[in-house]
């Protein structure tokens, strides 16, 4: 572990010396790292931390303690001193030789011995495969529509007005008409309905608007009567502002008829949740944030993190330059799916001698399209290591749901189960030649089962 490195880069976020001693870099990144490999919840690992003495050994702690080392909701703070940007870094000071030593790259093209003075000479042309692709991390989300977003403002609204009329009772006769007993039938009538037709669903969107609009309403006369917004604790102020949003766009596509408008919101508890079309079969949309990654030699480097649909195809220059700070050099070739060879990156690629995946353009005799056919088919090949990466931070790493809430601590999630990823590659290259040597000799199976056990407590 660069643990060093890791040092620096947390050191950073401290520019004096006042205030309380802050836990160790070492601490804060193990923790993470912890929580990312064996799946657990800040609570969990917490108590995994406080019971094994290996984890806190890897921690940084000398000696074992039965004493819990932090707070469960310092973890929070954990993924807020350490951002995305600041693992990214990590990763590609880390793992770039790495990968450079497993590019699959002949020796007459990476050095050549200059017979004067036995120096060695690099070439410029361009080196390596650069394998392209971006996936979408869902986030731990109530699946939004229309209706549900609608009761829900509805609902927290309600629960506005009875703090505030409560400050100023006395100003008021009777207490404002809300009708939250038939807003809630009605909503109740809508969700029993197994198969409502589109002039039923538009019907009742247009009853949950005019109760959210009529709350809204109440919410500001009762401000005038001199209600102070402050009574509210901070996450009823934010989600305040984020249901006047919501109604807005929720009345602009009521009005125009469509279901679609910039920058819409699908969570309340978390605003920044964008949709991520990705054309899928079962899951034709997803809701999280959307990561491009560039594989080389295995290891996997981020080249964008978004919430936002960016397309996938306006990446690959960034992704190549990405490619040329690392390494010194453009790839070889890019290799990605069918987005990405476009005419822009085409002619991207075209001035930087980079050979990019895909059908070329135009009229082809029958021996070329042979060619570049199975040309095609090994660019396949290869590709499915990036799918691979996905499939194993997905499935065994928690990216299929991400737990955090917050923007900036989801992203350092997903950043911290890359490096995971990459570093558990490491570690299965370092021992690769250990297993194998072992497999020489002829042993039983019940013998190679505890040596692969204590390997895995080893690490």
């Amino acid at each position: 572990m660069p643990w060093r490195l890791i040092e620096e880069e947390y050191a950073k976020n401290f520019k004096g010396s006042e205030g309380q001693i802050a836990k160790s870099s070492r601490l804060a990144f193990g923790a993470l790292y912890i929580q990312i490999t064996e799946s657990l919840t800040d609570e969990k690992t917490r108590e995994h931390i406080m019971e094994n003495p290996h984890m806190q050994y890897f921690c940084g702690m000398m000696s074992y303690t039965p004493e819990p080392p932090f707070d469960a909701s310092l973890m929070v703070h954990f993924r807020k001193r350490i951002p995305a940007e600041m693992i990214m870094r990590i990763t590609e000071e880390v793992f770039a030789q790495e990968a450079f030593g497993l590019m699959d790259i002949p020796a007459s093209e990476v050095e050549e011995e200059n017979d004067d003075n036995d120096e060695i000479v690099e070439e410029e042309n361009n080196r390596g495969t650069l394998i392209l692709d971006a996936t979408c991390c869902p986030q731990d989300i109530k699946y939004p529509t229309d209706i549900g977003l609608l009761n829900q403002s509805r609902e927290l609204t309600e629960e506005i007005i009875d703090i505030l009329y409560k400050s100023i009772i006395e100003k008021y006769e009777y207490k404002p008409r809300t009708y939250r007993q038939v807003a809630r039938k009605d909503y109740l009538e809508y969700t029993k309905t197994r198969k409502p037709t589109a002039k039923f669903t538009r019907k009742h969107i247009r009853k949950q608007l005019q109760y959210v609009a009529r709350n809204l309403g109440i919410i500001d006369n009762l401000i005038s009567k001199g209600a102070s917004i402050s009574i509210l604790n901070r996450q009823l102020q934010e989600k305040l502002e984020v249901i006047r949003t919501v109604y807005k766009q929720q009345k602009e596509m009521y009005d125009n008829k469509t279901h679609r408008c910039e920058d819409r919101i699908v969570s309340i508890s978390q605003p920044h949740v964008r949709p991520i079309v990705r054309g899928k079969e079962h899951t034709p949309t997803e809701f999280g944030s959307k990561v491009a990654i560039g594989l080389v030699g295995g290891y996997a480097f981020i080249t964008n993190m978004s919430w936002d649909n960016i397309p996938e195809a306006s990446l690959l220059p960034v992704a190549a330059e990405q490619y040329k700070k690392m390494f010194g050099f453009y790839p070889k070739a890019i290799i990605g799916d069918k987005v990405y060879p476009n005419r822009v990156n085409r002619d991207w690629c075209k001035e930087r001698n980079i050979r990019l995946s895909g059908p070329a353009l135009g009229r082809k005799t029958q021996e070329i399209k042979q060619e570049e056919r199975k040309q095609i088919y090994e660019d396949g090949k290869e590709r499915n290591a990036v799918e691979g990466a996905f499939g194993t931070t997905k499935r065994k790493l928690g990216l299929d749901r991400v737990m955090a809430k917050l923007p900036d601590t989801s992203l350092t999630i997903v950043a911290m189960s890359f490096f995971v990823a990459n570093m558990e590659r490491k570690l299965r290259l370092l021992f690769a030649p250990i297993l194998q040597s072992y497999l020489k000799y002829d042993y039983d199976l019940y013998s190679l089962v505890l040596f692969s056990e204590s390997l895995h407590f080893f690490l």
